[in-house]
């Protein structure tokens, strides 16, 4: 299996969040999103992997270092999801591609969308889902009809995770900036687009703070209908990482993370927060629903 995952991105609605740290790298339970994709790919045994970085690409390339094998593309300008998989085809062999955004939270099985791709005879295979807020690709039995709406069609959502032939990508202009949704549109309207239902398993984009911070609140207070593990120990519903300084009389309520070396002042109140590494609370803050964000990475 082969694989990249897309992580250029400027996350846009994000801001200001998104200035300090780029979306792939902000930490699901204390530890960064991309870190934990990466781990996926490795636990299905996938043995080429590109990332692609732009925005922030320093931290993203700082963030690789413990991964040798994966292959860090850096693109000087920003060259959309087309563009990039076009230029990670000097990196990658006749075999299909798992592409997979960076900045989604899943359970979605891999090796099963994988194979399923490898024996549907398709060029390309979506993973889909109903997921109301998200349901904008058209599609019949196991094909997309398009990304449009297409009257008395079924709606789903696009999980962001496909499988596609690497000589589909070739069709791609070289070196410029490209949807792959423009080319997958021109293929759906010929039939050439499978789709695999993934329904039942954890989704969640963070692409919003209020996102980010419900995907935490479901993560902390139902562990184990969501299968994603933390980095740290339990504290009631929140997740403290090591080195974590807690003064006295601090009120850790309802759900939250204290991220790698975090230090939470004497008299604080906190309440549905995640607290990034490093993080300094003043004494006495009363802070509720928020993202509090430090200058520290774990080391």
């Amino acid at each position: 299996m082969q694989a990249m995952i897309l992580a250029a991105g400027f996350g846009t609605r994000l801001r200001p969040y998104t200035l300090i740290r780029p979306k792939p790298l902000f930490p699901i339970l204390n530890r960064p999103l991309l870190l934990r994709l990466l781990d996926m790919l490795a636990a299905v045994g996938c043995r080429r992997i590109v990332v692609n970085c732009h925005h922030l690409a320093a931290q993203v390339r700082d963030a690789l270092a413990p991964y040798p094998a994966v292959i860090c593309q850096y693109e000087p300008e920003i060259l959309g999801t087309g563009g990039s998989l076009r230029l990670a085809l000097s990196y990658l062999d006749e075999a299909p591609l798992l592409v997979m955004n960076g900045d989604i939270v899943h359970t979605i099985d891999l090796a099963a969308l994988y194979e399923y791709h490898r024996c549907s005879g398709n060029l390309v295979t979506m993973a889909v889902h109903d997921c109301p807020r998200f349901n904008t690709v058209s599609v019949a039995h196991d094909r997309v009809l398009s990304f449009q709406p297409v009257p008395g069609a079924r709606r789903l959502a696009f999980t962001g995770i496909h499988v596609v032939e690497p000589q589909i990508l070739a069709k791609i202009p070289e070196k410029s900036f490209f949807h792959i949704i423009d080319l997958y549109q021109e293929l759906a309207a010929r039939g050439l687009i499978g789709v695999r239902r993934v329904d039942g398993a954890l989704w969640r984009d963070i692409g919003t703070p209020e996102d980010y911070l419900h995907l935490h609140g479901d993560l902390l207070t139902s562990p184990g209908d969501m299968a994603v593990t933390g980095a740290g120990t339990r504290q009631g519903n929140w997740l403290l990482d090591e080195n974590v300084r807690v003064a006295d009389g601090v009120e850790l309520n309802d759900w939250g993370c204290l991220g790698y070396g975090a230090q939470v002042g004497e008299g604080t109140e906190l309440a549905r927060c995640v607290v990034w590494d490093g993080a300094v609370i003043t004494p006495g803050s009363r802070i509720e629903d928020a993202i509090i964000t430090g200058a520290l990475h774990r080391p």
